[in-house]
């Protein structure tokens, strides 16, 4: 009878001990669903401001609507994406139209006094370091749930349910440097809707 109740409490430690393992994993997992959500909601709102800085410099702009158009198409081909790796291949597509957009923007003057255009570079700064910082926070996940599912004893419960490594979220050199060179800003814009 001693046996019966040594085995049980062995069985009941080694039950405990592979659900603890695999609720570690899966807290992990739910977190790094948690942050590619975030990173498609600032995908969202950052697609959502390009029409506004469009119809701000339309005026000012003349010669330069095919550029406005390609912004305007790649805007919509984002908000209509369906996985989040589509739309991050529309907001790469975006980061270069726009890194070449506000270099053009310097041969207008009077667009560069306009506090409107002012406001709406300043928020998609914002929104960039926003997308920069959930970025990082991912990438952070990312590498504690990789490192997770590596470890021996997890690997065999990782191995058992499927958990599979996942990929950091990286930006390529032109975007990183696009980033980087933002203008910083420290207002609050109005919410708009589309």
């Amino acid at each position: 009878m001693e046996d019966n109740y040594i085995y049980i409490m062995v069985c009941i430690v080694i039950i405990f001990f592979i659900a603890n393992i695999y609720n570690g994993i899966v807290k992990l997992h739910t977190t790094i669903d948690s942050s590619l959500s975030d990173i498609s909601v600032l995908l969202k709102k950052r697609f959502n401001l390009i029409p506004l800085l469009v119809d701000t410099v339309k005026g000012y702009m003349k010669y330069e609507q095919e550029t406005l158009e390609k912004i305007v198409k790649l805007r919509i081909e984002g908000l209509k994406a369906l996985t989040l790796e589509k739309k991050l291949e529309a907001n790469k597509e975006i980061n270069s139209l726009l890194k070449s957009f506000f270099m053009i923007t310097e041969s207008y003057p009077d667009l560069k006094a306009n506090k409107s255009f002012l406001e709406l570079q300043k928020e998609l700064s914002k929104i960039e370091n926003e997308i920069a910082n959930s970025r990082r926070y991912y990438n952070a996940v990312v590498r504690d749930y990789n490192a997770q599912i590596k470890k021996f004893p997890n690997i065999v419960i990782a191995k058992i349910f499927n958990f599979q490594k996942k990929e950091y979220f990286e930006l390529d050199d032109n975007e990183n440097s696009r980033v980087n060179n933002m203008p910083s800003s420290n207002f609050n814009l109005k919410e708009h809707r589309y």
